[in-house]
């Protein structure tokens, strides 16, 4: 369940438990300065939302849907990944993208908008860099767009070597670094319209997966698969019956896990809530797995 950082604490931290008490497996938050048509109204950090989500909860996976590198940089992203790590006792799950090529996140700072290609390659430095300050001791590194003197890592992460990367990736070469530094893929599959044409380019995201796991001489098992749900032109908490109608659909093709989005009062992923106990109740307990605390 994907969390959206514009609640105040005191409406937001309900949904987090509850996320939990519904047994559903993880709860993630965007990490955005802004985003979409959502960016003048209330908006919160990621990484103190994920370390308030970590003090109320105790069991699901807690998750940035996705770090980019539009306003992080891998060492000191390193010193928030390892304090929210420890918060969460090693249920964090690091969501990373290479980021969009427009929006608020890349014009805030001022900087000169990427190529596409540009930003698959300061993604894959990125991606280099935040793992070898997370794995070793001592970090010093030099790319085209980042640098590291002598970075530390201690105390380490919960989880060794380092918490799990949930690579964002739906290109050919974002794709193989997910095969390189991912113990996740994430995917939003193709912008479209049409329902049947979202489905037939998450089977081709998929697909390409496959082909780059096997390049990298990596089991398939090795790398949970997670479906953002919402990405498509139907909403999938409009029912009980579309979103169990959307997890038969992602199973089919492969994957492990699929996200949808808290329901709104209004506007993009506008819904009930009423939808999601119903799902709780009906659908959570017939999979593998399912634990309610409540």
């Amino acid at each position: 369940m994907v969390i959206l950082p514009e609640y105040r604490w005191w409406v937001a931290e309900p949904k987090w438990q509850a996320v939990e008490r519904y047994g559903f497996d993880h709860a993630w938050t965007y990490d955005h300065l802004g985003w979409r048509s959502l960016v003048d109204g209330p908006w919160f950090g990621a990484v103190p939302t994920l370390t308030a989500a970590a003090l109320a909860t105790e069991r699901i996976g807690l998750g940035t849907m996705v770090a980019s590198p539009h306003f992080r940089h891998p060492v000191s992203f390193a010193r928030d990944i390892t304090t929210l790590d420890d918060m969460a006792d090693g249920r964090l799950l690091l969501g990373v993208g290479a980021g969009a090529r427009t929006g608020f996140d890349t014009t805030v700072l001022g900087g000169t908008p990427l190529t596409d290609r540009s930003l698959v390659d300061r993604f894959a430095e990125f991606l280099e860099l935040l793992d070898a300050v997370l794995v070793n001791d001592r970090t010093t590194w030099q790319g085209e767009h980042y640098a590291a003197v002598d970075a530390r890592s201690a105390p380490g992460c919960v989880r060794r070597p380092r918490v799990p990367f949930v690579v964002a990736a739906n290109g050919p070469r974002s794709i193989r670094l997910v095969a390189r530094f991912g113990q996740g893929w994430v995917t939003s599959g193709p912008r479209t319209e049409d329902d049947e044409a979202w489905w037939a380019g998450v089977a081709e995201r998929a697909d390409r997966l496959d082909t780059a796991l096997a390049e990298a001489e990596r089991p398939p098992h090795t790398v949970r698969r997670y479906l953002s749900l919402d990405s498509s032109p139907t909403y999938s908490l409009t029912s009980k019956a579309c979103f169990t109608d959307m997890l038969g659909k992602a199973a089919r093709l492969g994957f492990t896990d699929v996200l949808s989005h808290w329901p709104r009062a209004e506007g993009m992923f506008a819904g009930h809530e009423s939808v999601v106990e119903e799902i709780a109740a009906d659908v959570l307990p017939t999979l593998p797995g399912h634990t309610r605390t409540a």
